[in-house]
């Protein structure tokens, strides 16, 4: 076998061991300390930026724009509502600049 296989299939073990691991030590809590769950809470805001980050240093002008849109509706609506319309400028933008 491949060593991408194999490097996939260990990816896939750590990543599993780590997700049950973190599970089983906060299961064990009776009650999870404020600086715990406040460091769970930023877990989504971290993901989100490691997600769009790379994106935005090699975005274009459609790129830009989505990410101006999408950062204007996230300061009225919800989560939702920015990422659909961030994903339907972008949509836009794309076909009608390219």
């Amino acid at each position: 076998m491949s060593s991408t296989f194999w490097v996939i299939l260990a990816g896939g073990i750590a990543t599993y061991l780590t997700r049950i691991g973190g599970h089983l030590v906060i299961s064990r809590l009776e009650r999870i300390p404020p600086r715990v769950e406040a460091g769970l809470n930023a877990v989504p805001a971290a993901v989100l930026t490691t997600l769009v980050a790379p994106a935005v240093l090699t975005a274009g002008p459609a790129e830009w724009l989505a990410l101006i849109i999408a950062g204007l509706v996230a300061l009225r609506g919800g989560l939702l509502s920015m990422f659909i319309a961030g994903a339907a400028v972008l949509l836009l933008a794309r076909h009608f600049m390219a």
